[in-house]
């Protein structure tokens, strides 16, 4: 990475230049963020996302972050010595549990990022799906993996029932940054734990964004022989699932990324959260720093 102290004013010039069809292009539309993995635990690339979400507001595109938890969740248990207990790769979450995953994802881990993007001269403001009344949910039905007619009690897990995006589009028509954790509400008014990829998934869908941003741990969908699959149709996705190029915790990633692409968000970008800046050099930038999906 070059130090950008070392670049001469000429060619700083010359960057932002190069930026300005982007910027000119999304003013004014709104871009959902899915915020985890590295950029969300290591100090330089938690700052330079901070950043990044402020400086995309100030250019007049509206951010909107989704994020999740989970180590930060397996850390709490274990300090209270509560065992985690998975059922195809999903947290069984009793009321116990319930309340832990409130703690970490609707105190800790979203006060952490409104503090970052607001040090970084953003106003961020933090929500759970039951401000406004954002994320209505009902019992996630699990069905076993080999026997379909059975079904997995995973506790307080939730499905998405419907999401009123009305008060994160009060706050991002104001100067503000919505950060939302994945956390819904029931009809009795129990809390679920809901994947925070689906909550970003659904809420880029109401909400109409131009772009999803999935940030992950990985450099983006690769082939077989581990290489960049940089653009992506939904029907060569379903080919890649077949196949099983697509699988494990990729699939629900991908699932809820093409239903987000099926339902009118212009392009879904799972991309490398590793890479520092990677949210401006994604979308300011011709370079691909991931992989894109389109509906067709």
């Amino acid at each position: 990475m070059t130090d950008a102290s070392t670049i001469a004013p000429r060619d700083k010039a010359e960057i932002l230049a190069q930026a300005l069809p982007y910027i000119r292009k999304f003013h004014g539309k709104t871009m959902v963020i899915k915020y985890g993995g590295n950029a969300m635990t290591d100090p330089a690339l938690q700052k330079a996302f901070a950043e990044d979400v402020v400086l995309l507001k100030l250019v007049g595109i509206n951010p909107v972050v989704v994020h999740g938890g989970g180590p930060q969740i397996e850390g709490l248990l274990q300090r209270l010595g509560k065992k985690g207990e998975f059922i195809q790769g999903m947290r069984v979450t009793d009321p116990e549990t319930m309340e832990v995953v409130e703690w970490v994802l609707a105190g800790e881990v979203q006060q952490d990022i409104v503090g970052l993007i607001n040090h970084a001269g953003g106003k961020a403001v933090g929500l759970t799906g039951r401000d406004g009344g954002m994320i209505r949910a009902q019992k996630l039905k699990m069905l076993d993996n080999a026997d379909p007619t059975k079904e997995h009690d995973v506790g307080q897990v939730g499905d998405i029932v419907s999401v009123d995006p009305s008060v994160v589009k009060a706050l991002q028509d104001d100067a503000f940054i919505p950060v939302v954790s994945p956390i819904g509400f029931g009809e009795n008014n129990e809390s679920y734990n809901i994947n925070a990829d689906v909550v970003a998934a659904k809420l880029a869908t109401v909400l109409k964004a131009e772009k999803l941003m999935m940030l992950t741990n990985i450099s983006g969908v690769l082939d077989k022989s581990g290489q960049l699959l940089t653009d992506l149709t939904a029907k060569r996705i379903d080919e890649l699932f077949a196949d099983g190029t697509i699988s494990g915790g990729m699939l629900p990633k991908i699932a809820g990324a093409l239903d987000a692409a099926k339902s009118g968000v212009n392009s879904v970008h799972i991309i490398d959260g590793r890479v520092p800046h990677v949210l401006l050099l994604e979308i300011l930038t011709e370079q691909a720093f991931g992989t894109m999906i389109r509906s067709h």
